[in-house]
């Protein structure tokens, strides 16, 4: 659930996959909340795997999709049967995907880059005269990123402080060169998964050390905080299980797991009003007013996907 609200945070559109032998499962439900707490409004439904039953019980999963996705923002979404195996309208999905309208991107503000990855792409043994910056993958939000800019990350890299207390220091470095796959760009615009090489020592960036960090310009990004206030949004059921169950009323104290851009975090309930939650968080974020806010609560040993809110 994490790794897929992370994922959400970089997309305009997704494909929910339903297998027509199983039908609607949990996990189907609680990744369909995800995307409607992430605001993900291009969704293409395929129901896959048509060549493993009969007409009569393709035409009632196909009858149960359409129930599940009454009075959401899927209601109108297209429904493909697809037999991936067999290659049976495979070419339908292709179609839909070139008929999304696309949100337009905002390209005069400052920029706002969303970390998904982070790399040292030397290999070892590599001489220091020929190695590379460390490298950011992720996804443009807004703005314009060139090469050669001045760029910051934030929250940055941490730091262990004297009684196990954790620092984090925000990073400065300058853009060497950006990647769109394997084509060298002179500069990036949003609609894209692209890479930054950066002039930072590559074991900073290592082993994905720098995900969940946001980039832009210098002097754009708001100071660090270990505080988020949200609106939230909590679903009268936990998703993602078979029984039915209630989702209690959240309790000062009480550690949830928030999901914000890329980043993950654990945040301590701190106040809750009636239209506010404060959170103490364990991992600071560098959240921006109306960043859509995922809320998970450990049931079970397992983060639960029980509502979403919005950055105030």
């Amino acid at each position: 659930m994490a790794t897929m609200l992370s994922g959400a945070a970089i997309i305009d559109a997704a494909i929910l996959v339903i297998a027509a032998n199983e039908g609607i499962k949990p996990q189907t439900r609680e990744h369909f909340m995800a995307l409607q707490a992430k605001e993900i409004k291009n969704i293409i439904i395929v129901q896959n795997k048509i060549d493993l039953v009969d007409k009569k019980q393709a035409l009632k999963n196909y009858k149960e999709i359409k129930e599940f996705l009454k009075g959401t923002i899927a209601e109108n979404a297209p429904i493909i049967p697809v037999s991936t195996q067999q290659s049976i309208n495979i070419g339908k999905i292709l179609e839909e995907l070139t008929k999304l309208k696309i949100p337009e991107k905002d390209l005069k503000t400052e920029p706002i880059f969303l970390v998904a990855r982070s790399f040292d792409i030397n290999k070892p043994g590599t001489k220091p005269e020929n190695l590379k910056g460390g490298v950011l993958g992720g996804i443009l939000k807004k703005g314009i990123l060139k090469v050669n800019d001045e760029i910051e990350i934030k929250p940055g890299i941490s730091i262990k402080k004297a009684h196990k207390e954790i620092e984090y220091q925000t990073l400065t470095t300058k853009i060497l060169s950006l990647y769109k796959g394997k084509e060298s760009i002179n500069e990036i615009s949003p609609g894209a998964s692209v890479s930054i090489e950066t002039s930072l020592d590559p074991f900073l960036t290592k082993a994905d050390s720098l995900t969940g960090c946001i980039v832009s310009t210098k002097g754009n990004l708001p100071e660090i905080s270990n505080k988020l206030e949200i609106q939230p949004k909590f679903f009268k059921e936990v998703l993602g299980i078979k029984e039915h169950k209630k989702v209690e009323d959240i309790k000062t104290k009480e550690l949830l797991m928030l999901s914000i851009n890329t980043t993950i975090t654990i945040g301590n309930v701190e106040k809750i009003s009636d239209k506010k939650m404060e959170f103490i968080l364990n991992i600071p974020v560098i959240a921006l007013k109306g960043d859509k806010v995922g809320i998970a609560r450990n049931i079970n040993g397992h983060w639960r996907l029980i509502g979403f809110g919005e950055v105030l």
